[in-house]
């Protein structure tokens, strides 16, 4: 690791292939994603279009699969060397606070040829009273979507348990799931406990928490590929499976969500007053995620939003430009080039910079978290350590420290 002083800047990282039965070969032949494996000489191997990929890892912290800076003085270094070193410069103090030096977000894009299983994820309650692990709230942006291609979510009706746990291993499940036949431009909000999945021809942007705690349900018939400790029968994740009927509300058909109101991106500097430059396509606790149709340049004031940025593209080609100074005081802009299905993280330390289109159709997606009101007792900074026998004295201290509003000060970073 180099100058811990320099400031940062736009970085992009190495994709890292996932290849599973599932998967096709649209990601390296219409995304131009360049996949490398070890070979049995040691040596690389660049994955072609006979492998089946059907995941990128676009930026992850995991431990077992970390991604790794591809540009700049800092290429080479994996993101939690970058966690390690500059902490809240990468990812802001609020998510710092939060989330200690696990990059909190995991970026995907699934290229979805055949059938993944059925999956659910748990809570952050649950994951981590169990696992010790964060849970899973995803969002699916359908980037392109093939005729009678079609995503699970949910049941179609309420069902109970015992017809769940039997029709999975009778292999009838199908018949109660809820089928959505999605177009280019759809996005869904999938919540802990709820069951989904994907099949026949799709390509999917996934922003979720950093957790690999997808609970293999179903799985046609097939075994299912790189098990882990985390990929458990459906016995570990009954008690959390959400059995009611499908909420709808969760499914955005290219519009906005329910209730939400347009997201204008007022710190973004435009001229195109009658064009919807940008929409908030989803706000939990967890990330918020906005489409931006970038049809001029936008200035972006980020250190308003105490948050890191990252830019999925999904159509054209954007330049990240980065006012910098040479060693004689010279300013001039650095330039950070993204394409179609390229993703960059702008850390913290980059407090303002310009979006410029280098196409004029630039679609991208921008996530972003915004600061957490909510405390959770188990990543409490605030909780203190106690000594057998001591239980009882640190209960009431941890009910007082839960109503303390000392440790909310009640300010909301938000696109205003």
């Amino acid at each position: 690791m180099e100058d811990s002083k320099k400031k940062l800047y736009p970085f992009k990282f190495i994709p890292i292939a996932e290849k599973v039965s599932w998967g096709g070969n649209v990601l390296v032949n219409n995304y131009n994603k360049k996949f490398f494996e070890p070979g049995l000489d040691g040596l690389d191997v660049a994955l072609t279009a006979e492998d089946t990929v059907g995941e990128s890892w676009e930026v992850a912290d995991m431990g077992f699969r970390d991604s790794l800076v591809d540009n700049g003085w800092l290429g080479g270094n994996s993101i939690s060397d970058l966690m390690e070193t500059y902490m809240e410069r990468v990812v802001g103090d609020n998510v710092f606070e939060y989330y200690g030096r696990q990059f909190p977000l995991l970026i995907k894009v699934l290229d979805v040829s055949g059938e993944t299983p059925l999956m659910v994820s748990p809570d952050d309650e649950v994951a981590e009273q169990r696992y010790d692990a964060l849970g899973k709230v995803k969002f699916w942006y359908i980037e392109d979507a093939e005729p009678g291609s079609k995503v699970y979510m949910g049941f179609k009706k309420d069902v109970s348990a015992q017809e769940f746990y039997e029709r999975c291993h009778r292999g009838n499940i199908e018949e109660l799931m809820n089928v959505i036949y999605p177009k280019k431009g759809d996005s869904f909000l999938i919540t802990p406990g709820l069951v989904h999945g994907a099949a026949d021809g799709l390509v999917i942007a996934e922003v979720a928490e950093a957790s690999d705690l997808d609970f293999k349900l179903f799985n046609w018939g097939k075994p299912t590929e790189n098990d882990s400790v985390e990929e458990l029968s459906i016995d570990a994740a009954f008690d959390f499976i959400i059995l009611s009927k499908y909420d709808e509300s969760l499914f955005n058909k290219g519009r906005l969500w329910p209730h939400e109101e347009e997201h204008t991106h007022e710190e973004h500097e435009h001229h195109h007053h009658e064009v919807k430059i940008a929409e908030k396509l989803v706000q939990c606790p967890q990330f918020t995620v906005t489409k931006i149709n970038l049809t001029d340049p936008l200035h972006i004031y980020s250190e308003k939003f105490n948050s890191f940025l990252i830019y999925l593209c999904l159509e054209g080609e954007v330049s990240i430009q980065v006012s910098s100074e040479k060693e004689n005081g010279e300013k001039f802009m650095d330039n950070y080039v993204i394409s179609a299905g390229e993703t960059s993280l702008v850390p913290n330390d980059v407090t303002d910079f310009f979006l410029v289109p280098r196409d004029r159709n630039t679609i991208l997606l921008e996530s972003m978290i915004e600061k957490r009101e909510d405390t959770d007792p188990y990543i409490n900074p605030n909780a203190q350590p106690y000594l057998p026998g001591e239980e009882e004295d640190f209960d009431d201290k941890a009910d007082d420290d839960h109503c303390d509003d000392d440790h909310c000060d009640g300010h909301h970073h938000h696109h205003d």
